[in-house]
């Protein structure tokens, strides 16, 4: 059986205060197409599917669009709510829904939805995780949890995964939005500070292929069948250099699958232009490239060039940032950098070293063990 995995797809989303809902309609489509072509029984969503918990009218007409197409090319449907997605809303419809096979995750109430599918190979459950929060599962739970405080976002997944009885001689697809250690982010992500949201791989040992969703880059983590798709448009800068794409999933005999990206092409690419004003706009420097792109200009020029994104536009009309690269920008973040760092106890400087070196906080052992090395070398 073959499945096409997204996520993120962020309707209704703004970036740099452009819209980007004519871009999700072109992307949605080709995603269709090549759904339709490479024959795929279903078409996975992990989440994120708007980008606001009430998102506006056009972007649920145009998800609405979606599954109706999906619906109408015989594609069997799986989407959850992310962090992003109203739960309610999401679930809404979703027992009419579901007679035209498009299963939707509703509010965690305990259980998680679990969906049979068959092939010539046998069963095929898929199980249908919301993002979790230790609130939500605390609120649910509460009975069952007692007096037991749950606070950190893997002991809510691992005590929600644990409640479900996985058949491991079957094949098993988990969908999920959460933030997995280790995964690589860009800026267009929400972040919560500290790395509280961070759950280990290992959680989902018991699935065969695991759907994700949050992490906007498409990339795996610790076994090539936990994956995140990524988003299937680019949504800031620092997303400029990749490639979005879906990911194809087919799933044979126990043991037996093969993942692969399939790239997209965007309406509009996001890409860097750099240069003193003189160069970027010469005509020999932009003929040739797509002057509608979503583009951020970087000028290297030493003086401010007035009214400079006006005249940027002339030639760019997509300009969606300017920014200056010189002597005067460089010594404002070295200024602003000591300033921060001067902000700072050496505690928290170490324990931030220590994040981005190891994407997770460090364990309150950890720290009791830094703090008492940081007392005795102040001492001696």
């Amino acid at each position: 059986m073959k499945f096409l995995h997204i996520s993120d797809l962020h309707i209704g989303k703004r970036v740099n205060e452009f819209s980007m809902i004519e871009d999700q309609k072109y992307i949605l489509n080709q995603i269709l197409s090549i759904a339709k072509h490479h024959q795929t029984d279903a078409v996975i969503i992990s989440g994120d599917i708007y980008d606001k918990p009430i998102p506006p009218a056009e972007a649920v007409q145009v998800f609405d669009y979606f599954l109706t197409e999906l619906a109408n090319l015989g594609k069997k449907v799986f989407a959850i709510s992310g962090n992003h997605d109203s739960a309610e809303r999401i679930a809404f419809g979703a027992q009419l829904m579901k007679d035209r096979g498009v299963f939707v995750s509703p509010v965690y109430q305990g259980t998680i939805t679990k969906v049979s599918l068959a092939d010539e190979y046998g069963e095929i459950f898929l199980y249908l995780l919301p993002f979790m929060k230790p609130a939500a599962v605390r609120h649910a739970l509460k009975e069952e949890l007692g007096e037991h405080t749950l606070e950190t976002y893997q002991e809510a997944v691992e005590l929600v995964l644990n409640r479900i009885d996985v058949d491991k001689t079957s094949r098993n697809i988990l969908l999920a939005h959460q933030f997995v250690t280790g995964a690589a982010r860009c800026e267009s992500e929400e972040m919560i500070v500290g790395g509280v949201d961070n759950i280990a791989v290992e959680l989902f040992d018991d699935f065969d292929y695991v759907a994700l969703g949050h992490i906007h880059s498409p990339q795996s983590v610790g076994r090539d069948t936990v994956r995140y798709c990524g988003t299937p448009l680019k949504y800031s800068f620092s997303e400029a250099n990749q490639t979005k794409s879906v990911t194809i999933v087919e799933l044979k005999e126990k043991g037996q699958i093969t993942v692969f990206a399939e790239p997209l092409k965007p309406l509009h690419d996001m890409r860097i232009v750099r240069g003193d004003y003189l160069e970027v706009t010469k005509k020999s420097f932009y003929q040739g490239s797509d002057t509608n792109d979503y583009i951020k200009v970087i000028l290297t020029d030493e003086e401010d060039i007035p009214d400079g994104i006006q005249k940027l536009r002339m030639i760019y009309p997509n300009l969606m940032r300017l920014e200056y690269d010189n002597s005067r920008t460089r010594k404002n973040k070295s200024i602003e950098l000591v300033k921060h760092v001067e902000l700072k106890s050496d505690m928290e400087l170490f324990e931030e070293f220590y994040e981005l070196q190891n994407n997770q906080p460090m364990s309150k052992k950890q720290r009791d063990y830094v703090k008492q090395l940081m007392e005795e070398m102040q001492e001696g």
